[in-house]
């Protein structure tokens, strides 16, 4: 009786065939690609729906969008001159510094901001800290994913 649950088992793997699909060498994996824009997009959402919904004047919000903004486009921008380097990829030494002081300088605004906030609660500021950094990271983990794409495209 054993026998017979065991072919039938065995008849049941063999009707469902997995797909494989071949990735190249280089390329991110689909998940992985997924998982980078969703946490850019739940990162930026986070922080732009906190800063729609807080009681702070118009000009902080400014303030914190244009932190948030900054600190993303500086994040790419490092991101590429530090892989461009990498590939040898000229890269001046002065963009490439810019790059490194513009993203210091995101980051530094950011905290700034936070710690001389009195009217944020602390668990506010930890919320906007934190969707901050969600947002950088991803947007970097974009950039990389985009750009090895386009590298394994070329090669093709």
């Amino acid at each position: 009786m054993s026998n017979d649950n065991e072919v039938l088992l065995d008849k049941g793997k063999q009707n469902d065939p997995k797909i494989k699909v071949k990735r190249k060498e280089g390329e991110p994996t689909p998940a992985f690609i997924g998982a980078s824009w969703a946490a850019l997009l739940v990162g930026v959402a986070a922080y732009l729906i906190g800063l729609y919904n807080a009681t702070m004047q118009l000009n902080e919000k400014g303030y914190y969008f244009a932190v948030l903004v900054f600190g993303l486009y500086s994040a790419v921008s490092l991101q590429k001159a530090v892989r461009d380097k990498d590939e040898g990829i000229p890269v001046t030494n002065i963009y490439y510094g810019i790059s490194w002081f513009a993203l210091i300088v995101a980051i530094s605004l950011m905290g700034i901001g936070l710690f001389n906030a009195g009217s944020i609660d602390l668990s506010e500021k930890g919320f906007y800290g934190m969707a901050f950094v969600l947002s950088l990271f991803a947007a970097i983990t974009v950039q990389k994913n985009i750009r090895d794409a386009q590298r394994v495209r070329e090669r093709n």
